[in-house]
């Protein structure tokens, strides 16, 4: 039954970056090319219009991890409070950005605001990367100091950084140079999946220009894959060791591969879809990956003091996982009803739809 809870709990978290990912990339692209009015109106048109539907992944995911994996929850919600906090503050100006720019005609005004949904996009695409980077750093669980715990072994709190800055200190802090690389690497991703959104879903006038844009960032995707998984082994030792003992597994890797080859030949794809499938294809890979290379770990300890946190001894009794079973068919299904009636409302390009007026 835990096996199967982290299944459904990884693939709800999936699903949340794909389809908001696209929104964190659109306000990326927003911030760094769009700069004709028509062209930042209609980008910011491509997020707006799907943002609030998007977020309910996260919701959702946030609500089975409390059910099915209660003592992990309460483990990163209060180890990880400092971020999340960041993360709650810039989910909130990205949303007030996409709701108030169209409010006035006042061209302050709008500059204002698409600056909140362009930096607030870039911080959260960043900070969701340095969490992952986390998670397959590992934690101070326990908060050992001298070889004595601070706190209970399954609780750790992490400054934002340590003066090593070193991913390899006893004491790390959330945002070292290995986080501050999956950062990045997220960064990148989700430009670029933001950018297939954009040809994807309107007629701006810079989709033509996006192909082009794809193809370099996707240039420096290939680069920072490959110093990642570099560093990767010296970060977390014997971190792939799972891909070796079941290679199964493998098929996350090629996933992500399948996208990253796949979008160094954008320019000559016909159909704008493809682009989005490939882009999509790296965010699945790229996240199913990090999490087989740990399971059941879902968080290391980067002490030998106490022991990392598993999907068995973070979860909830069987009982507990199997009443909590029944109500999240139900939830599944609405949020599928939910998800299917608004991407049919929205289908096709979304230039002449209303928005923020």
């Amino acid at each position: 039954m835990e096996t199967f809870w982290f299944i459904a709990i990884a693939t709800v978290l999936a699903i949340f970056f794909i389809l908001d990912g696209y929104d964190f990339g659109a306000g990326i692209i927003h911030l760094f090319f769009a700069e004709t009015e028509k062209d930042k109106e209609v980008i910011t048109k491509s997020a707006g219009l799907f943002w609030d539907s998007n977020e309910v992944w996260l919701v959702a995911a946030g609500g089975m991890l409390f059910m099915a994996f209660p003592t992990f929850y309460a483990s990163v919600f209060s180890g990880f409070y400092l971020p999340l906090i960041i993360v709650l503050w810039l989910i909130i100006f990205r949303a007030i950005g996409l709701e108030l720019r169209g409010q006035f005609k006042f061209q302050m005004w709008k500059d204002i605001w698409d600056k909140s949904f362009g930096v607030s996009s870039l911080l959260l695409a960043l900070f969701f990367g340095i969490a992952l980077g986390n998670i397959v750093r590992g934690v101070n669980l326990g908060g050992v100091e001298n070889g004595v715990s601070t706190y209970e072994g399954h609780y750790f709190f992490l400054p934002l950084w340590d003066s090593s800055f070193s991913p390899l200190s006893k004491t790390p802090g959330i945002i070292d140079w290995f986080t501050i690389i999956i950062g990045l690497i997220a960064v990148v991703t989700l430009a670029i999946h933001g950018a297939n959104w954009i040809i994807l879903k309107t007629n701006s006038s810079i989709n033509s220009k996006l192909k082009i844009i794809i193809f370099r960032l996707n240039i420096a995707l290939a680069v920072l894959t490959v110093f990642s998984l570099t560093v990767w082994n010296t970060v977390n030792p014997n971190s792939f060791d799972n891909f070796g003992h079941k290679p199964y597994l493998l098929l996350f890797p090629i996933i992500y591969l399948t996208g990253l080859i796949g979008l160094f030949f954008i320019k000559k794809l016909k159909k704008d879809i493809h682009g989005f499938v490939l882009s999509t294809l790296l965010i699945l890979g790229g996240i199913t990956s990090s999490l087989a290379s740990l399971f059941p770990v879902i968080l290391p300890s980067v002490n030998t003091t106490h022991e990392p946190l598993t999907i068995y001894n973070t979860s909830a009794s069987e009982y507990g996982l199997s009443v909590a079973l029944n109500w999240a068919l139900i939830g599944f299904v609405l949020l599928g009803v939910y998800f299917i009636v608004q991407k049919r409302l929205m289908a096709g390009k979304i230039d002449n739809m209303d928005y923020g007026h």
